[in-house]
């Protein structure tokens, strides 16, 4: 049976484990995974959101714009501008090919903090 409630906490504590593994990342210069790792985080509370409004499992996508508009999230245009960095950072970490190259540390920075805040308002609206 689907259990809701259970289902939004498993995407919940995935994204409260990966924006640890984020921060270390970005810590130790390895920016390019550290945002492959935020863009998990906004994914996992992105299909939180998605299991509470559509009452079923979250889909197998990683694309973040289908998944907040299909969980009726209204975003502003910094939230995002957020999810469109973001989604360039998944597919370097899923296709190589595309040969995204490093934002420096300064950038690597914003962009985390700026995931965090997402984060944080995604968690605040479950």
């Amino acid at each position: 049976m689907f259990n809701i409630a259970k289902q939004i906490e498993y995407w919940k504590s995935g994204a409260l484990s990966d924006i640890e593994t984020a921060e270390i990342l970005i810590d130790k210069g390895k920016y390019i995974h550290g945002l492959f790792f935020c863009n998990l985080v906004i994914e996992k509370a992105l299909k939180a959101h998605y299991v509470k409004t559509i009452e079923n499992f979250a889909p197998k996508t990683h694309d973040l714009i289908y998944l907040a508009n299909k969980a009726n999230l209204i975003l502003d245009k910094d939230r995002n501008l957020i999810l469109v960095m973001l989604m360039k950072y998944q597919l370097e970490g899923r296709y190589p090919d595309n040969n995204i190259s490093s934002p420096g540390e300064e950038k690597a920075n914003e962009y985390f903090h700026q995931t965090k805040e997402l984060l944080e308002w995604l968690i605040q609206k479950l």
